[in-house]
C-alpha cells in the first residue's frame, strides 16, 4: 500500500509540474527551475518596496505564473540593504537584493552576492552589468527636465536652452554633495555639454555657468517632488519617472512637460543581485530570470522607469509616455562612485564660491 501511494503522490507532482504555468516558456529551463524553487516555497526579496519601480505589478504576475512560490519582500534602502546583507553573511537572509547600481558594487566588494547570469544578461551594456554577473542593471531612472507649463511658457528642450535669461530664477536641483541625483544630474550636464565619464568639468562648468545666468532657484538636499506637485517649482531637473508619474498619476496631466535634453543625458542604473548562499537559490534565480525577460522588462515601463535591456517593445500607451531617447548614455556606476570626491570639491567651488 505504501509503494502505491508513494506512486500516486509521485504521479501527482508529475502532473502537476507538467502544467505549472500557462503558455509556452519564456525562456529554455524555466520549467525545471520552476519545479526546483517549488520544492524550496518562497523567495525573499529585499529592498523591493510595492509602490517602487512598478514592484507590486511584478509580484503580482510572478504569483500567477508560479503559484508554488511565495513572494517574501521587504523595503529597506539601498545602502541599508547592503549593510543587512553583511549582518546576515554568516546566515544569509535574502535570496535577492536590489538598489542603486552604487550600492551593488559595495555588496559585492563586501562578498554577499553570488554570479547569476540571467535572461537578456548578454544584451545588457557593459557598464550596466558586473562580468560575472554579482549584479546587474534592470531599469534606469534618467536626467529629465520636468516642467511645469502652468508657470513656463516655452518648454525648454536643450541644456543650452536652461541658460535663455527667460527662465531667471526658475530651476531647481538637488545638491550632489548630498544625494545620488545630484551627482546624477552633474553627469547629465558633463555629458550634454562635451563632456563623459572621464571628463566632468564640462559638467561642472555649465552648472556654475546657470548659476551665475540667476536662473537657479535654488539647489535642495532632499528629493522636492510634493513642491513641484503643488506648483512651487517651475523647472526641476531630476528624474524622468518622477516627471511622468506627476504627469499620469498624481494629477499635473498637461500641466507638466517631461523632457530628456536633446544634446545628451544620464541614464543611472538600478541593479539586482542573487545573494550568496541565500535560502532559496533556485526560487531566487527565477525571480530574476522573471524580471529580465522581455516581459518583464516591459513590466517596468508599466512604473514609468526604463526597461536596462535594449530593444524590449513597450506597451502603446508607455511607448507614448516614454518615446524613444538615443540621446540617453548609460552612467558608469564605478567611474562615479571613484569621482564622487572630485565632483563635490569642484562643484562647490565653482557654485558655492560665487
Amino acid at each position: 500500500m505504501k509503494s502505491l501511494a508513494v506512486t500516486a503522490v509521485a504521479a501527482f507532482a508529475l502532473a502537476t509540474s507538467a502544467h505549472a504555468f500557462d503558455g509556452a516558456p519564456l525562456y529554455d529551463g524555466e520549467q525545471s527551475l520552476y519545479d526546483q524553487a517549488a520544492e524550496e516555497g518562497m523567495v525573499v526579496s529585499f529592498d523591493t518596496g510595492p509602490t517602487w519601480a512598478n514592484w507590486a505589478a511584478q509580484f503580482k504576475a510572478f504569483k500567477e505564473r508560479y503559484p508554488g512560490v511565495e513572494m517574501v519582500y521587504n523595503d529597506l534602502g539601498s545602502a541599508a540593504t547592503v549593510v543587512a546583507l553583511e549582518k546576515a553573511k554568516n546566515r544569509p537572509q535574502a535570496d535577492t537584493a536590489y538598489y542603486f547600481a552604487g550600492s551593488a558594487l559595495d555588496a559585492a566588494e563586501k562578498d554577499v552576492v553570488a554570479p547569476f547570469q540571467p535572461v537578456n544578461f548578454d544584451k545588457l551594456p557593459e557598464p550596466f552589468k558586473d562580468p560575472e554577473g554579482k549584479w546587474f542593471t534592470i531599469h534606469t531612472l534618467n536626467v529629465a527636465f520636468l516642467v511645469n507649463t502652468n508657470l513656463v511658457e516655452d518648454v525648454p528642450q536643450s541644456w543650452a536652452d536652461l541658460l535663455d535669461e527667460k527662465y531667471k530664477n526658475s530651476i531647481v536641483y538637488l545638491d550632489p554633495r548630498s544625494t545620488g541625483q545630484g551627482q546624477v544630474v552633474v553627469f547629465g550636464a558633463a555629458l550634454g555639454n562635451g563632456g563623459s565619464m572621464d571628463d566632468v568639468q564640462p559638467g561642472i562648468d555649465y552648472l556654475a555657468k546657470l548659476h551665475e545666468s540667476g536662473n537657479v532657484m535654488r539647489t535642495v538636499g532632499t528629493t522636492p517632488y510634493a513642491q513641484f506637485l503643488k506648483g512651487e517649482i517651475p523647472i526641476y531637473i531630476g528624474y524622468e519617472n518622477d516627471g511622468l508619474k506627476a504627469k499620469y498619476k498624481d494629477g499635473m496631466g498637461d500641466a507638466v512637460a517631461v523632457v530628456i535634453p536633446e544634446e545628451a543625458s544620464a541614464a543611472a542604473p538600478y541593479a539586482i543581485s542573487l545573494v550568496k548562499d541565500g535560502p532559496n537559490p533556485a526560487a531566487g534565480k527565477l525571480w530574476l530570470n522573471f524580471i529580465m525577460t522581455d516581459e518583464g522588462q516591459a513590466r517596468f515601463a508599466d512604473g514609468y522607469v526604463r526597461p536596462s535591456v535594449p530593444g524590449v517593445t513597450l506597451p502603446e500607451s508607455v511607448a507614448e509616455a516614454m518615446p524613444a531617447a538615443p540621446q540617453l548614455q548609460p552612467l558608469d556606476v564605478a567611474k562615479a562612485k571613484a569621482m564622487k570626491p572630485e565632483i563635490d570639491a569642484a562643484w562647490a567651488k565653482a557654485v558655492l564660491a560665487q
